[in-house]
């Protein structure tokens, strides 16, 4: 079974993030407002396979985790939530994951801290 799961890990804002500041997404039901709302609601309490699997399970067809991470899926880098949205996700040291807006304190404290594990979320563009 494949994970997404990081641990002590904080996937920064994307390079090409078109905001400054974390902006809640404004589309209902997307991947990232629905990503948003579990985060928002449930700080450290998720890690990013448990996040993958319920906004999977609440737009389509409800799949068991071995049927879903049978194949390997994106991590959260890939999220609309790093992409565009300007938050960074921050992975505690059980895995659980937590927004940070790109603007915070808590976001700039991270980034310097040399104990902290730093992954670049991915582009939207190529290039």
């Amino acid at each position: 079974m494949h994970s997404t799961n990081y641990h002590n890990t904080l996937i920064t804002v994307s390079a090409d993030c078109p905001v400054s500041v974390g902006t809640p997404p404004a589309k209902p039901g997307t991947i990232a407002e629905r990503q948003f709302a579990l985060l928002a609601q449930n700080p450290y309490q998720l890690t990013s396979d448990a996040l993958l699997l319920a906004v999977e399970n609440e737009r389509k067809q409800p799949v068991t985790a071995e049927t879903f991470f049978a194949k390997p899926q994106a991590c959260l880098r890939a999220s609309p939530l790093v992409k565009k949205q300007g938050y960074g996700l921050h992975h505690d040291a059980e895995g659980c994951v937590a927004l940070v807006p790109v603007e915070s304190e808590t976001y700039a404290n991270l980034l310097a801290d040399a104990s902290v594990i730093k992954r670049p979320g991915m582009r939207s563009a190529r290039g």
